[in-house]
């Protein structure tokens, strides 16, 4: 008897399903993803063998590049409005709704009150070269002190965070963290490079 001769059909698998699968993935994870904000300044933080994270909301972050100067950044768009109407109102300043708008969406800054206005008119390529002295926190001209304060009355649950390059001069460390003390901020943390395990 003869063997019957099955016809061989193609191995072709559809591969639609696996497609839309890889789309929709792709398209999640882009939709999802929350994009580091630009920083003003490079800082080089110290390292330490602290594994404390920071919280993912609510931080007020005091930046100290290499220089000495100080940079201001909070999260949350809302409050930022806020609180720059109540900075506003302590300087007897107005700001307009674009500039308002802008600030909102700053990452961080490093300007006086006084020169507020022309960086927030300024586009994002100018303020990349826009000249930023860093916030004053002297003993004459502190207005450091008054973005601290005003920041915890527009938000109660505000956990202060100081991001010190590790070749900022120790003077100006230590004015940053006077100026926290005077508006009784003891409670900081600050942010370090983990050490890797030997």
């Amino acid at each position: 008897m003869g063997k019957v001769k099955l016809p061989r059909k193609s191995t072709s698998v559809d591969m639609t399903a696996m497609t839309d699968i890889a789309f929709l993935l792709l398209t999640f994870f882009m939709l999802a993803t929350k994009f580091k904000p630009d920083e003003p300044v490079l800082v080089t933080t110290p390292s330490s063998i602290s594994e404390i994270k920071l919280p993912e909301t609510d931080i007020l972050q005091l930046t100290i590049d290499k220089d000495g100067r100080v940079f201001f950044s909070m999260d949350n768009q809302e409050k930022r409005v806020e609180l720059l109407d109540k900075v506003a109102k302590k300087y007897n300043m107005t700001f307009t709704p674009a500039q308002k708008q802008e600030f909102s969406l700053l990452s961080a800054f490093g300007v006086p009150v006084k020169n507020l206005p022309q960086y927030l008119d300024a586009d994002a390529e100018q303020r990349k070269t826009f000249p930023q002295p860093g916030i004053p926190c002297d003993s004459l001209n502190n207005e450091l002190a008054d973005w601290v304060l005003q920041a915890r009355f527009t938000n109660k649950n505000l956990r202060v965070a100081i991001k010190g390059d590790g070749d900022a001069n120790y003077p100006i460390v230590k004015r940053v963290i006077a100026t926290l003390q005077e508006k009784k901020v003891n409670r900081f943390n600050l942010i370090t490079s983990l050490e890797t395990a030997e």
